[in-house]
């Protein structure tokens, strides 16, 4: 059992049991995963733990009774379960909880059932009830409980069960048996019972002399042990799945009743047998349910002979009553290890695997006993041929012929093409998948591997190639499991190897994810430049006025100019406009496997309009059988880490333009100024915090998981490793990156925000004294130049003059004095250094609680001169106070 299914199950218990304490789940889960075995330790136990039960219940009969109709039903996990509860009763505190518990959860139960309606309308108690009102309330109630225990007839569940197969194969509808079969109950071989007894005796058995009695009972029961009645012997109607009873005479000799009583018990279970192999052998019940029956008529077959030659001996005279007892006996055991397997399987409704688990645990459970356990190996062997024959299908050459529904691994309709739509796993988790009621408890150590083999062999199936596992051999079942489970495991590595093959060196598959990384993690660095440098005026407009083709030729421009040309698959590379932004697409992944998946999926897009540079992602094309990895929740990750990166260059190119805007503002009056080196003190901490978290993130984060994982790969031995190790490493990539926590996250977006809007400031602040300084130039030059200009001069020299007015106009507002200036730059310093700080508290918080060590790298490069170390400490010291409180 995982870690995360431990802490569901716990956190599930807690809920149930309305357990709130401070310490939470992680307590008992560390406790039981301390505590945890691999080996099965309830199975010796079993048998005390039940006594212990019944000691302790005040109903110990109607306890042990629902073991024993559980057991008889081949109900899984039902001895682990009694040790459990017999731990439970064991400790009162315990017991004591849950006695309260249940307690308030009926009380709760009954109020709630108080508040709602009765379906059935009950006169009140005041007025007399007429006896047609109590004639249809005792109808009412004699229907509840008839559809709640009388079993549902045999036709009912053929029915059922073609319906359901059916439905799930419409091509290849179950064969039926005609009509007939079913309406002349002759042909079945038990007991016909009819209203009226055979003969009537002339003379009463009990009159005869007693000699005559022992032969007139030979006859009868050498009638009923081959399923038709006796003169003085006859079988009782059967309801359901009861056991077979029978009158006799009651004037019989008590001597004689009391050997004749011992001898019906065979006619008992030969009734039950033929009932059993009659019904099951229908093509409804299974190819297993078939082949058991088969095998049952088989044993029967010596059964016949048997009776047949004691018949031959009555006729000669020489067959006694002591004499049939004595020859009957070594038959009883076989025929009461038959009918108690017929029952059992009846009662459990087993089919295909759940029919050879309780075969596998009776032959087990006959150890000692030499005969009855080669009886059981008979039939299990012989019930385990239909079944591996499909699962030699499976293993060895990927497919499943299964039509009646009876093997572990079931095959569900999905479509390959639609897996690059799809943000879940579905193709590879759902396509096929385990059943567990179906899987023999002889395999179930060996279900995974038997659901992975197939699955591997599939996917190349799948790409038009036939493969074969080349050591195929029959599997057959043995007490000595490891026969067939070496036989699974050589199939196991062939398939692991013939699908790893393939992906890796035919269709490339590492070389598919260089040139992903290539692009997706921006480690081409000369391509970005050239390609943002490119599209830097397109991506600044709204993401409805972009044309896609024209990005596609500047995409396609920048792979030709760079380095990027030498990639072989630099063509999958597609541009791709997103309808929602980054913490939308953030949100979309988070939410796949959740309930919410489907309403974000479907969501409407943002009515607030994107900038192309907000919208913009990159698409890779992945064909079958890649797109197993690189399937559409792991392309989506992709997509996450790269707007992430790509955003943060794209301040990082803003703030750069403010540093070369400053250098050559220099020259103007604006150096003069007090908020100047405030200013320019900002943008180099902007810049210094945007390229520390773009060096993290490449170099710290993605570089060091990537290497990993490329080794990892290389000793991976089969496809789910790879699945495996490819998932690990943009899952540790995400969650270092910070962009699955939404708290850093909202922090991280501020920042980004303040830088962003700070550029756009800094860049109207620098135009305008750009525009105020050629103002004053313009006015120099004319007032200078004024008696030499040439009339077009003139003309042109007035134009500019216009056209600077008219910006400096625009730009009124933002030529204020230098204390507004000086006062914007201060808050824009606040509010940087709080978010700023913010986020490093935040980091250290989550490195230290949550032992995410490599976050912490973060602080060490943005704090590396000890800037933020005495704040950072203030606030933790706050905090810790604040929570002593």
């Amino acid at each position: 059992m995982s870690e995360f299914r431990i802490h569901h199950d716990v956190n599930e218990l807690l809920g149930l049991l309305n357990v709130r304490g401070e310490d939470g789940a992680e307590v008992y889960i560390d406790l039981l995963q301390k505590n945890r075995t691999p080996y099965v330790t309830t199975t010796v136990s079993a048998h005390s733990a039940k006594v212990k039960i019944a000691e302790h219940s005040k109903t110990p009969e109607d306890f042990l009774r629902k073991y024993d109709e559980l057991k008889s039903k081949n109900a899984r996990n039902l001895d682990p379960l009694v040790y459990l509860l017999s731990k439970l009763t064991e400790d009162k505190e315990t017991l004591k909880f849950l006695q309260q518990n249940a307690k308030e959860r009926s009380e709760i139960s009954a109020n709630a059932s108080s508040s709602t309606t009765m379906s059935y309308s009950i006169p009140a108690t005041s007025s007399k009830m007429s006896m047609h009102e109590l004639e249809e309330l005792r109808k009412k109630l004699g229907n509840v409980t008839a559809s709640s225990n009388v079993p549902q007839s045999s036709e009912v569940i053929r029915k059922m069960l073609r319906d359901r197969h059916n439905k799930k194969n419409p091509t290849q509808p179950n064969p039926v048996f005609p009509n007939w079969v079913y309406d002349r109950p002759a042909l079945i071989g038990d007991f016909i019972t009819s209203p009226t007894p055979v003969g009537d005796p002339v003379v009463a058995i009990g009159t005869m002399p007693l000699a005559a009695q022992e032969q007139a009972l030979v006859e009868d029961l050498l009638y009923v042990l081959i399923g038709v009645d006796g003169r003085d012997i006859t079988a009782q109607p059967v309801l359901g799945r009861q056991s077979r009873s029978f009158i006799v005479d009651p004037s019989l000799d008590m001597s004689i009743k009391e050997l004749v009583n011992r001898i019906l018990p065979v006619a008992s279970c030969y009734s039950t047998i033929t009932r059993f192999t009659e019904e099951k052998s229908s093509f409804e019940y299974g190819q297993v349910n078939h082949a058991l029956t088969a095998a049952m008529r088989t044993l029967m077959k010596e059964y016949l002979i048997l009776v047949t030659q004691l018949e031959h001996l009555h006729r000669q005279g020489t067959l006694s009553l002591q004499k049939l007892w004595f020859y009957i006996q070594p038959t009883m055991r076989t025929m009461e290890i038959l009918a108690s397997i017929a029952t059992s399987v009846d009662k459990g409704e087993c089919m295909g695997g759940s029919t050879l688990s309780l075969l596998h645990d009776r032959t087990f459970n006959y150890t000692g006993d030499s005969q009855a356990q080669e009886l059981c190996l008979y039939l299990t062997k012989a019930a385990s041929v239909p079944y591996f024959e499909i699962l030699e299908k499976w293993i060895y050459r990927g497919i499943i012929k299964d039509p009646y529904s009876e093997f572990m691994v079931e095959e569900h309709e999905l479509q390959k093409e639609k897996i690059q739509e799809d943000y879940n796993d579905k193709y590879w988790d759902q396509r096929y998948t385990i059943i567990q009621h179906r899987i023999p408890a002889f395999l179930q150590k060996m279900a995974d591997k038997i659901l992975n083999t197939g699955k591997y062999l599939n996917v190349v199936r799948e790409c038009g190639r036939d493969v074969t596992c080349p050591e195929a051999k029959e599997v057959l079942y043995t007490l000595k499991e490891r026969a067939y489970v070496e036989q699974i495991e050589k199939a196991y590595y062939y398939a692991s190897k013939v699908l790893l093959d393939f992906l890796m060196e035919e269709k490339e598959l590492v070389s598919r994810l260089r040139s992903i990384k290539h692009y997706f993690l921006m480690d081409k660095g000369d391509f970005f430049v050239h390609f943002m440098d490119l599209t830097e005026e397109e991506l600044k407009k709204p993401v409805d006025d972009i044309i896609p083709p024209r990005l596609e030729a500047l995409l396609e421009l920048a792979l030709r100019m760079s380095t990027a040309n030498t990639d072989p698959f630099k063509d999958d590379l597609k541009i791709d406009l997103m309808p929602h932004d980054v913490i939308t697409q953030l949100l979309r992944v988070l939410a796949i496997d959740t309930k919410q998946e489907k309403a974000i999926i479907n969501a409407e897009p943002t009515e607030v309009s994107l900038s192309g540079l907000e919208a913009f992602s990159f698409d890779y094309i992945v064909k079958w059988p890649l797109s197993l990895i690189i399937n559409r929740k792991a392309l989506t990750r992709y997509q996450m880490l790269f707007r992430h990166m790509f955003y943060c260059k794209h301040v990082e190119r803003l703030l750069c333009n403010v540093w070369i805007s400053n250098k050559a503002a220099k020259q103007y009056s604006l150096h003069s100024a007090k908020w100047f080196a405030a200013a320019f003190a900002l943008r180099q901490r902007m810049l210094n915090f945007v390229q520390n978290i773009q060096y993290y993130m490449m170099f710290e984060v993605m570089e060091p998981t990537w290497h990993i994982m490329e080794n990892n790969l290389k000793s991976a031995s089969n496809i789910d490793d790879v699945l495996c190790h490819h998932t690990s490493f943009l899952d540790n990539c995400l969650k270092d990156c910070m962009l699955t926590n939404p708290e850093l996250l909202r922090i991280f977006s501020k920042l980004m925000s303040v830088c962003v809007m700070f550029t756009n400031c800094m860049q109207r602040f620098t135009q305008s004294m750009r525009i105020d300084s050629e103002m004053k130039r313009l006015t120099l030059e004319h007032g200078t130049m004024k008696g030499s200009l040439a009339p077009s001069e003139r003309t042109e020299d007035v134009e500019k003059k216009r056209l600077a007015s008219k910006f400096l106009a625009e730009h009124i507002d933002a030529l204020q004095s230098d204390s507004g200036f000086e006062g914007t730059i201060s808050k824009f310093d606040s509010n940087f250094s709080t978010l700023l700080l913010d986020l490093l508290d935040k980091v250290s918080i989550y490195s230290t609680n949550d032992c995410e060590h490599s976050m912490i790298n973060i602080i060490y490069r943005l704090d590396f001169n000890g800037f933020y170390t005495e704040r950072l400490e203030r606030m933790a010291i706050e905090r810790s106070q604040k929570s002593a409180a």
